[in-house]
């Protein structure tokens, strides 16, 4: 999956599969997780949020069936 760097503390890129509604992250620390069933909208609020890394806490992190992609 192609992903796209963004400004963050914490996340060093962000990557949408719409087809499959999978959200791929990658963390600053080098971690990678696939979210599944992420509605589009969800993904372009992640996009356009003010703060990437507080948007993914508050509103991803924790709602979604995720996958450990790399460490």
């Amino acid at each position: 999956m192609d992903r796209m760097p963004v400004e963050s503390s914490t996340l060093k890129s962000i990557g949408y599969d719409p087809e499959t509604s999978t959200l791929e992250v990658e963390f600053r620390r080098g971690a990678i997780y696939q979210y599944f069933d992420v509605p589009p909208d969800v993904y372009a609020q992640l996009m356009s949020a003010s703060s990437h890394g507080q948007f993914f806490v508050h509103h991803i992190r924790n709602h979604f069936p995720t996958r450990h992609v790399l460490t």
